[in-house]
Protein backbone atom coordinates (compact mmCIF):
# COMPACT_ATOMS: atom_id res chain seq x y z
CA UNK A 1 0.00 0.00 0.00
CA UNK A 2 1.22 3.51 -0.80
CA UNK A 3 1.08 5.69 2.28
CA UNK A 4 1.46 9.41 2.15
CA UNK A 5 2.82 11.21 5.17
CA UNK A 6 2.64 14.74 6.36
CA UNK A 7 3.90 16.76 9.26
CA UNK A 8 1.53 17.08 12.17
CA UNK A 9 -0.04 20.52 12.57
CA UNK A 10 -1.60 22.10 15.68
CA UNK A 11 -5.03 21.39 14.16
CA UNK A 12 -4.30 17.65 14.20
CA UNK A 13 -4.41 17.28 18.00
CA UNK A 14 -7.84 15.62 18.08
CA UNK A 15 -6.99 13.30 15.18
CA UNK A 16 -3.76 12.28 16.88
CA UNK A 17 -5.61 11.70 20.15
CA UNK A 18 -8.11 9.45 18.34
CA UNK A 19 -5.36 7.39 16.67
CA UNK A 20 -3.26 7.01 19.81
CA UNK A 21 -6.26 6.18 22.02
CA UNK A 22 -7.43 3.50 19.58
CA UNK A 23 -3.97 1.94 19.30
CA UNK A 24 -3.24 1.51 23.02
CA UNK A 25 -5.18 -0.30 25.76
CA UNK A 26 -5.45 2.81 27.97
CA UNK A 27 -5.61 6.56 27.26
CA UNK A 28 -2.22 7.08 28.97
CA UNK A 29 -0.27 7.37 25.69
CA UNK A 30 -2.73 9.95 24.33
CA UNK A 31 -2.41 11.92 27.59
CA UNK A 32 1.38 11.74 27.19
CA UNK A 33 1.18 13.31 23.73
CA UNK A 34 -1.08 16.07 25.04
CA UNK A 35 1.34 16.76 27.91
CA UNK A 36 4.34 16.77 25.58
CA UNK A 37 2.64 19.40 23.40
CA UNK A 38 2.72 21.75 26.40
CA UNK A 39 6.32 20.91 27.35
CA UNK A 40 9.58 22.52 26.14
CA UNK A 41 10.51 19.03 24.86
CA UNK A 42 8.09 19.53 21.93
CA UNK A 43 10.08 19.58 18.67
CA UNK A 44 7.27 19.79 16.09
CA UNK A 45 8.44 16.39 14.82
CA UNK A 46 5.20 14.47 14.58
CA UNK A 47 4.05 12.76 11.39
CA UNK A 48 0.77 11.31 10.23
CA UNK A 49 0.48 8.50 7.71
CA UNK A 50 -2.59 8.80 5.51
CA UNK A 51 -4.52 6.18 3.56
CA UNK A 52 -4.79 6.54 -0.21
CA UNK A 53 -8.11 8.29 0.49
CA UNK A 54 -6.38 10.87 2.69
CA UNK A 55 -7.59 9.61 6.06
CA UNK A 56 -5.02 9.71 8.88
CA UNK A 57 -4.31 6.17 10.09
CA UNK A 58 -0.85 6.23 11.73
CA UNK A 59 1.22 8.54 13.87
CA UNK A 60 4.80 8.85 15.14
CA UNK A 61 6.30 11.47 17.42
CA UNK A 62 9.82 12.59 18.34
CA UNK A 63 10.41 14.83 21.35
CA UNK A 64 13.51 16.12 23.06
CA UNK A 65 15.36 13.98 25.57
CA UNK A 66 19.00 14.01 26.63
CA UNK A 67 21.68 11.35 26.75
CA UNK A 68 24.41 12.13 29.23
CA UNK A 69 23.35 15.78 29.02
CA UNK A 70 23.53 15.88 25.19
CA UNK A 71 20.33 16.61 23.23
CA UNK A 72 18.72 13.60 21.56
CA UNK A 73 15.20 12.67 20.48
CA UNK A 74 12.80 10.12 21.93
CA UNK A 75 10.50 8.20 19.58
CA UNK A 76 7.18 7.71 21.37
CA UNK A 77 4.50 6.96 20.67
CA UNK A 78 4.08 5.16 17.39
CA UNK A 79 0.40 4.40 16.89
CA UNK A 80 -1.82 3.03 14.14
CA UNK A 81 -5.59 2.66 14.05
CA UNK A 82 -6.36 -1.04 14.64
CA UNK A 83 -7.98 -1.52 11.23
CA UNK A 84 -4.79 -0.32 9.51
CA UNK A 85 -2.21 -2.13 11.63
CA UNK A 86 0.36 -4.36 9.92
CA UNK A 87 -0.17 -2.59 6.59
CA UNK A 88 2.72 -0.11 6.64
CA UNK A 89 1.17 2.99 8.23
CA UNK A 90 3.47 2.82 11.26
CA UNK A 91 6.51 2.27 9.06
CA UNK A 92 5.61 5.28 6.93
CA UNK A 93 5.10 7.55 9.96
CA UNK A 94 8.34 6.43 11.61
CA UNK A 95 10.34 6.91 8.42
CA UNK A 96 8.83 10.39 8.01
CA UNK A 97 9.85 11.54 11.51
CA UNK A 98 13.32 10.01 11.17
CA UNK A 99 13.81 11.76 7.82
CA UNK A 100 12.62 15.06 9.35
CA UNK A 101 14.95 14.61 12.33
CA UNK A 102 17.89 13.95 10.02
CA UNK A 103 17.04 17.03 7.94
CA UNK A 104 16.94 19.14 11.12
CA UNK A 105 20.35 17.91 12.21
CA UNK A 106 19.27 15.72 15.11
CA UNK A 107 22.09 13.44 16.26
CA UNK A 108 20.39 10.50 17.96
CA UNK A 109 16.98 8.87 18.43
CA UNK A 110 16.10 6.62 21.36
CA UNK A 111 13.18 4.18 21.47
CA UNK A 112 11.82 1.62 23.90
CA UNK A 113 9.87 -0.82 21.78
CA UNK A 114 9.54 -4.15 20.07
CA UNK A 115 12.95 -5.64 19.35
CA UNK A 116 11.59 -7.24 16.17
CA UNK A 117 10.12 -4.01 14.76
CA UNK A 118 12.54 -1.11 15.23
CA UNK A 119 15.73 -2.65 13.78
CA UNK A 120 14.15 -2.30 10.29
CA UNK A 121 14.80 1.44 10.67
CA UNK A 122 18.41 0.96 11.79
CA UNK A 123 17.87 0.92 15.56
CA UNK A 124 20.26 -1.25 17.60
CA UNK A 125 20.64 -1.94 21.29
CA UNK A 126 21.39 1.33 23.06
CA UNK A 127 23.77 -0.50 25.39
CA UNK A 128 26.18 -0.91 22.46
CA UNK A 129 26.70 2.87 22.63
CA UNK A 130 26.89 3.00 26.42
CA UNK A 131 23.35 4.40 26.64
CA UNK A 132 21.14 3.26 29.50
CA UNK A 133 17.50 3.72 30.40
CA UNK A 134 16.51 5.53 33.60
CA UNK A 135 14.29 2.56 34.46
CA UNK A 136 14.55 -1.23 34.16
CA UNK A 137 14.21 -2.15 30.48
CA UNK A 138 15.07 -5.26 28.48
CA UNK A 139 18.37 -4.65 26.70
CA UNK A 140 16.98 -5.79 23.36
CA UNK A 141 14.00 -3.40 23.61
CA UNK A 142 15.88 -0.21 24.53
CA UNK A 143 17.39 0.98 21.26
CA UNK A 144 19.27 3.87 19.67
CA UNK A 145 19.66 5.17 16.14
CA UNK A 146 22.57 7.55 15.45
CA UNK A 147 21.80 10.15 12.76
CA UNK A 148 24.13 12.29 10.69
CA UNK A 149 27.46 10.75 11.63
CA UNK A 150 28.18 12.86 14.71
CA UNK A 151 29.73 11.17 17.76
CA UNK A 152 27.12 9.27 19.77
CA UNK A 153 26.85 10.41 23.38
CA UNK A 154 26.74 7.87 26.17
CA UNK A 155 25.05 7.92 29.54
CA UNK A 156 21.58 7.64 30.99
CA UNK A 157 18.62 8.96 29.00
CA UNK A 158 16.84 11.89 30.61
CA UNK A 159 13.23 12.01 29.43
CA UNK A 160 11.16 15.18 29.76
CA UNK A 161 8.81 15.41 32.77
CA UNK A 162 5.63 14.27 30.94
CA UNK A 163 7.16 10.79 30.62
CA UNK A 164 7.10 10.58 34.46
CA UNK A 165 10.24 8.43 34.68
Amino acid sequence: MNWTTRTETPGDAETVRRIVTAAFPTPAEAALVDALRRDPAWLDLGALAETPGGDPAGYALLTRCRVGGTPAAALAPVAVLPEWQRRGAGDAAVRAVLDAATARGENLVIVLGHAEYYPRFGFTRASLFGITAPFPAPDEAFMALPLGGAPVPSGTVEYPPPFAV
